[in-house]
């Protein structure tokens, strides 16, 4: 009997073992899931369920602590009414309304006056050019020449092509909507690909401003760089921006290489403080100076700082930037020459590269290498009053080209990815200058003697 209950009771154990080996590799699951919870980086679920996990882009925004909406003592603009109108209808009356007597031969006095401001049915102007012929004494026939731009028996104006380039490349139409417009707006039978010819022959007139723009921003004081990828014809190509406060250039590029800043700027910008996110194309380009974007290093100092809360170098070095920020907004033109306060956030900088974060925080490390690479880099803007700390500008510069692709979709050929790079460097840059941007456009395109080919 002993036997037996021996073996009964060893295969019960068994049983038990079996079943607990089952409980124990469950829960080594359950631990590894939540030691490394499946998110948006190792499987298929998108980032918006990704959990506390901290996000690599914050925003910098801060709440102003103002209601939304407009302020008060804000300028409003309101409908005003003109002082000459361009049509005038008298409402007199005709009869007494209490006894019925006509009122006609009665003087009126006027009482009220309303205006309705309206846009007549837009009818396009058709222009015929008729030449004639003289004939001399000498026995010689002279014909009249048409004039510049009238090349065929029919053909589209200057006023439409520069429309074309103002919905293409500043509303971003698309051409399928931009015909529709043509057709049911302005009654003017015009095709896909009679958009697409008169884009490409206006692209080719604004040429030599494009250039222009181009030396111009290469010998400016101070210069913004970015970069942005964008689908052409499936691929993935780039396009790069340079700009100053005044000027935008804009170009298409194959690549993110520094190749494409030696096609365009092969001696750099040897008189100039360049400003970028540090981008190594951008960090290597030749120039007197350069600055990094604080912006760009205060959202992956969040990041970092979220990542590594047991660090105290992220928050000293994150706040060292603020700092900086906030004297930047308290200097004046005297202090630039000399300035106890900036001397003071340099030697900090010091400080903090002298003792490094553990490089247990490898984010953290990786960042803080990179700053002692940088760090000629940092605080240009504190010496230089033109020189801004972010790179702001740049990325509104080139953020256009997202809105168009999410728009429109992406470019079918190189050529249109860089005729909207032309188009749309002289649109800034028209803009940056406070001018009309459809009247600039039409300029352009009514004068092919001066500015085309």
């Amino acid at each position: 009997m002993k036997y037996r209950e021996l073996l009964n009771r060893l295969s019960k154990l068994e049983l038990h073992l079996d079943s607990l080996k089952k409980e124990n590799a469950l829960l080594k699951e359950r631990l590894a899931f939540y030691e490394n919870p499946k998110n948006s980086r190792n499987s298929s679920i998108p980032p918006s369920q990704d959990q506390n996990r901290p996000k690599p882009n914050q925003s910098l925004r801060k709440s102003s602590g103002r209601k939304p909406g407009g302020q008060k003592g804000r300028e409003g603009k309101t409908l005003e009414m003109v002082a000459t109108p361009d049509k005038v209808i008298k409402l007199n009356p005709d009869y007494c309304n209490n006894c019925g007597v006509s009122l006609e031969g009665i003087k009126s006095i006027k009482e009220q006056t309303r205006q309705i401001v309206d846009i007549p049915p837009i009818k396009a102007v058709f222009t015929e050019y008729q030449t004639f012929s003289k004939f001399c004494n000498c026995g010689c026939q002279n014909i009249a020449d048409f004039p510049q731009g009238v090349n065929t028996p029919i053909s589209y104006g200057s006023t439409i092509e520069g429309l074309i380039g103002y919905f293409h490349t500043r509303q971003y139409l698309p051409f399928a909507r931009m015909q529709e417009v043509f057709n049911d707006i302005f009654n003017i039978d015009i095709s896909e690909g009679g958009i697409h010819y008169l884009l490409n022959r206006f692209a080719d007139k604004v040429t030599p401003v494009y250039q222009l723009i181009k030396q111009r921003v290469a010998n400016s004081e101070v210069i913004g760089a970015d970069e942005t990828g964008v689908k052409v014809n499936g691929d993935k190509h780039w396009y790069w921006a340079w700009q100053t406060p005044r000027l935008t250039f804009i170009t298409h590029s194959e690549n993110r290489k520094g190749d494409t800043v030696k096609t365009h700027f092969p001696k750099g910008f040897p008189n100039s403080t360049i400003v970028h996110d540090g981008w190594k194309p951008q960090v290597n380009t030749p120039a007197k100076n350069h600055q990094t974007c604080l912006a760009h290093l205060q959202r992956n100092l969040n990041y970092l700082v979220e990542l590594y809360p047991n660090s105290e170098w992220g928050t000293n070095f994150l706040k060292l930037l603020y700092d900086s920020l906030d004297l930047k907004n308290k200097m004046g033109n005297q202090d630039y020459i000399h300035n106890p306060q900036r001397s003071k956030i340099i030697q900090t900088l010091e400080n903090l590269l002298y003792k490094p974060p553990d490089k247990k925080h490898k984010k953290l490390y990786t960042f803080y290498k990179r700053m002692c690479r940088e760090r000629q880099h940092l605080f240009t803007f504190l010496f230089i009053e033109q020189v801004p700390p972010d790179n702001n500008a740049s990325e509104r510069a080139i953020r256009n080209v997202k809105v168009k692709q999410k728009i429109s979709g992406q470019f079918k050929k190189k050529q249109a990815a860089q005729n909207f790079a032309k188009i749309r460097s002289v649109i800034d840059t028209t803009i940056k200058n406070k001018m009309n941007v459809l009247d600039s456009m039409t300029l352009i395109a009514k004068f092919e003697f001066q500015f085309g080919n």
